[in-house]
């Protein structure tokens, strides 16, 4: 496979630790900007954790995925779930919700 073709992915990741409450949501979307060419949205849920969602190309999402696990990130991370599939369209941006 060529490592050069381009391939659209959705990343729907859902963040458990201490990421409410801690500038979780602002700095994912930083580093979503900061990586380009993703969209999608980051949002708090009711049972304490964070919701991403975010399409794009799939080493990008993969970047942002990285360091959801592994990144200096607000709070506390205790663990990452992720589903890939392919991407449905209707984001404009990456947002905070």
């Amino acid at each position: 496979m060529n490592e050069n073709v381009r391939v659209d992915v959705r990343l729907t990741v859902w963040v458990r630790g201490k990421v409410q409450g801690v500038g979780f949501r602002w700095w994912t979307r930083a580093n979503a900007l900061e990586i380009g060419g993703l969209s999608g949205y980051v949002s708090n849920l009711a049972d304490g954790r964070v919701q991403v969602v975010v399409e794009g190309d799939r080493s990008a999402c993969q970047d942002l995925l990285v360091w959801l696990r592994d990144g200096d990130t607000p709070g506390r991370v205790d663990g990452v779930t992720e589903i890939w599939d392919v991407p449905r369209g209707g984001y404009e941006g990456f947002q905070i919700r």
